[in-house]
């Protein structure tokens, strides 16, 4: 199937191949592959932009690449990349600082069986006794005619290129949103129509996260709880929300947690249930409020959880447990509707300000002014 970014992956090709660079495209499975992980290129900043599996397609063969087996040399005598490294490359690159190890012990692997079923490789190999990487080399070496070509700088070439289209969709709506900024007091209607826009399942899981956060901030920053150690010395304090970083190295997987209540916020937009009770369990099954990214309305998004649950466990007793650790569900509909109270409030421009606060940080942008 090709889409707007497969233009790019040819005009790659074609500068290292020339003419066997159809060939290469066609016969590629790797190539296939990443063309399939390629497809919101063209669907700017909104789509979901599909780093984990493809960065860990880069670092393996970014090492391969370092210790010069694309050009000589016996890659089946070699002991392997240490996992650990791997890792840490991967949080370097951009859009890079969240991901987790999923893709390279598993996740890749398997996605890639789901597009060839018949294919005999497997694209990562691993030991899991040394905890060692390699890239299985019959997918780099690519035969066409008589001749055999390499294509480990080409895949290195096609990822950075696509990183690098992502980067310019995310700093063109930093853009967007501040030219809205400077109308967002004459046409405050355009600015509500833009946040809203972002709140639709299809939207990049940061973005998503950012504007959520940023309309949860304003929707609880009047509301006020009244508490204390004694009765005659009581305090009254705002509810504040707090974003808890950039990163889950080790935030046990909260995305926001408020203040004084000490409530917990997760964000998602899975409705796998084991990766509820996995957080439910990070926190020692501490209450927790659950984002998710779904129109999906709360009863059924709570039952179909509890459903996959049960066919799971055997004993009800255990999913109840984890049913009562959710203290709360807000999907899309319940955003839009806390977003309009907010507006009400007066918090329209605050919450912009606050999405292009956020999203600079996350992406990690900066122009001219912020340099300054």
């Amino acid at each position: 199937m090709e889409h707007i970014f497969t233009a790019n992956i040819k005009e790659v090709l074609q500068h290292n191949f020339d003419k066997n660079a159809d060939d290469i495209f066609e016969k590629s499975q790797l190539i296939q592959y990443i063309n399939e992980k390629t497809r919101s290129a063209g669907r700017g900043s909104k789509a979901r932009g599909s780093f984990a599996n493809l960065y860990a397609i880069y670092v393996i063969i970014e090492d391969y690449i370092a210790n010069g087996f694309d050009t000589k040399g016996d890659y089946s005598k070699y002991e392997g990349a240490l996992f650990n490294k791997l890792f840490a490359r991967q949080r370097e690159l951009p859009f890079g600082n969240k991901l987790q190890n999923h893709a390279l012990n598993n996740r890749m692997n398997s996605e890639f069986e789901k597009y060839f079923p018949t294919s005999e490789y497997k694209p990562i190999l691993r030991d899991q006794a040394t905890n060692r990487y390699w890239i299985n080399e019959n997918l780099l070496n690519i035969k066409v005619g008589k001749a055999n070509f390499n294509i480990a700088t080409a895949i290195i070439e096609i990822i950075n290129e696509y990183t690098k289209t992502k980067q310019d969709a995310f700093q063109r709506f930093v853009k967007q949103c501040e030219a809205l900024q400077d109308i967002e007091n004459t046409t405050p209607e355009k600015v509500e129509e833009f946040i809203i826009g972002l709140l639709a399942p299809n939207v990049d899981a940061r973005l998503f996260e950012i504007v959520s956060y940023s309309i949860l901030k304003f929707y609880y920053h009047d509301q006020t709880i009244i508490w204390g150690y004694e009765m005659d010395k009581l305090n009254t304090e705002n509810l504040k929300l707090y974003k808890t970083g950039r990163t889950n190295a080790n935030d046990g997987g909260i995305d926001f947690v408020m203040k004084p209540l000490g409530r917990f916020f997760q964000v998602t937009e899975t409705l796998d249930f084991k990766k509820y009770f996995l957080d439910i369990d990070k926190i020692q099954k501490y209450p927790i409020t659950f984002v998710i990214k779904s129109d999906e309305e709360v009863e059924p998004l709570k039952k179909k959880i509890q459903d996959n649950a049960d066919k799971t466990y055997t004993i009800k007793a255990i999913v109840e447990k984890y049913m009562t650790c959710i203290e709360e569900v807000i999907n899309i509909p319940m955003l839009n509707v806390r977003f309009n109270e907010a507006v009400k409030q007066g918090y329209l421009n605050n919450i912009l300000d606050e999405i292009v606060v956020q999203s600079k940080v996350e992406f990690n942008y900066t122009d001219e002014e912020d340099e300054e």
